[in-house]
């Protein structure tokens, strides 16, 4: 393994997001293009323009080491226009080869396919990836991660918003294995009863009322809003009244696959046919259930588009989960074999960021910026999962009673797979191994001996 792959591999290195993909196989090709997401269209998200205003020439850095390795002659930034402050900082910043690519406000501008097209004019075939076409993509913090993998730092924290129903929003860098809990009370605590809370953003992220969860390295984002908010309304649904209220409700309006970005690019993704596929039974609803394959489930069919208030989104996921059980995932060439030319009004159906705020009833939040924070927050505790990507776990190498260092890596690749490093956030004593490495800080340890 190259030198700097190595590195990033045992720093622990992964998407700051989503299904967390390593780096070091990210950077393992030679391409033209290296792009850093910076688009952030989820309403209430803020880490990547803190990001981007404190740590910008980490950003340049990363991307520099970033564009050697693949040997790309060209480095691009895509951020949102209304993003003016970040806008000036980058700009004083920017070395010759890395230029800004500036985008409206709308959403899912941030999308990786979205965000290709825009910069490229090109298409990722269907069930392909980025590199395929000559382009790198990765999010902000992951490339502030390579430059601090290459200068000895691991990756120890995350940078993630806090937002919704809390006294003070803020982002800031948070030590992994920190409880949800804990990050909440940072911001003041909640300011409602009987919330959930939104891992990452109000339109992808997934809901959970387990505060207990800790902290991972793709962690981006911890939405605190009411039980009986339109969002928690509709991601609390079950899959049963899902597909009950579609069988009943649709009328094949057709307005979820006219909006839909993928559809739009002409990939072949249709969700008034994965809805359709609910009201046909047995081996007859494949050809409906196949237009589901290509849906990258950024819910804009469920949140902005259906008429019936109705979740084509999650519908079209877990018929994608159906064809996989089923074997009956369709090959990236058949794919794209389906693909067709992108729609002639694609650029006029973009949905303002303002506009879906309102309409997911997240207004009165946006008028307050989830800005940067320094806490210098020590956790007396924190239980680092072993697991915190896509691909094998990092195997322990430390075992309970063992005194450790913030830094120290407490779990190592394993050979053979996706499989990253994962080390201490901070210095104690580890009081378990299993799943997660539990680490307690040394004097709360001996406080917690001596009274047993």
């Amino acid at each position: 393994m190259e030198p700097l792959l190595k590195l990033v591999q045992q720093a622990g290195v992964v998407g700051a997001g989503g299904a967390g993909f390593p780096t070091y196989v990210k950077l393992d090709c030679q391409v033209d293009l290296v792009l850093a997401n910076g688009a952030e269209c989820e309403p209430l998200l803020y880490k990547d323009q803190v990001l981007m205003q404190q740590w910008g020439h980490e950003l340049c850095g990363g991307m520099l080491l970033a564009m050697k390795q693949v040997r790309a002659s060209r480095g691009v930034i895509g951020i949102k226009k209304k993003n003016t402050d970040t806008i000036a900082v980058l700009e004083s910043l920017l070395p010759e080869n890395i230029e800004l690519l500036l985008m409206d406000d709308v959403y899912p501008a941030g999308d990786e396919v979205e965000l290709v097209y825009h910069a490229t004019g090109l298409r990722i075939p269907a069930g392909g990836l980025p590199k395929d076409i000559g382009v790198l993509v990765n999010n902000i913090e992951s490339f502030i991660n390579v430059f601090r993998a290459a200068n000895g730092q691991p990756v120890t924290e995350t940078m993630i918003s806090v937002h919704g129903e809390v006294v003070a929003p803020y982002s800031a860098w948070l030590p992994l294995g920190m409880s949800y809990r804990e990050a909440i009370e940072l911001a003041g605590g909640m300011t409602a009863k009987d919330c959930i809370v939104v891992e990452g953003g109000p339109m992808m992220g997934a809901v959970t009322a387990d505060l207990d969860k800790p902290i991972t390295k793709v962690s981006s984002g911890l939405l605190v809003l009411p039980r009986t908010s339109r969002v928690a309304r509709i991601k609390l649904r079950s899959e049963a009244d899902l597909s009950r209220i579609g069988k009943a409700a649709c009328d094949q309006c057709s307005l979820c696959t006219s909006m839909c970005p993928r559809n739009l690019l002409g990939y072949p993704i249709k969700p008034h046919l994965a809805m359709r596929s609910l009201q046909v039974s047995a081996s007859n609803n494949l050809s409906y259930s196949l237009a589901a394959q290509a849906c990258c489930e950024c819910n804009l069919c469920t949140m902005w588009s259906c008429p019936e208030g109705l979740d084509p989104s999650r519908v079209c996921a877990t018929t994608k989960k159906a064809l996989r059980d089923q074997q009956q995932w369709q090959s990236p060439a058949e794919l794209q074999a389906q693909t067709t030319e992108v729609h002639p009004l694609r650029e006029y159906r973009g949905v303002p960021t303002k506009r879906l705020a309102r309409r997911l009833e997240l207004s009165d939040y946006m008028t307050k910026k989830a800005i940067f924070h320094d806490f210098g927050i020590r956790p007396e505790k924190v239980a680092i999962p072993l697991a915190q990507h896509i691909g094998l776990p990092a195997q322990a190498i430390v075992k309970e009673g063992e005194i450790v260092t913030k830094g120290q890596m407490i779990g190592q690749p394993v050979e053979g797979g996706l499989s990253t490093a994962v080390h201490a956030s901070i210095s104690g004593i580890v009081t378990a191994v299993g799943d997660s490495v539990v680490i307690q800080h040394q004097a709360t340890a001996e406080s917690a001996a001596l009274c047993n």
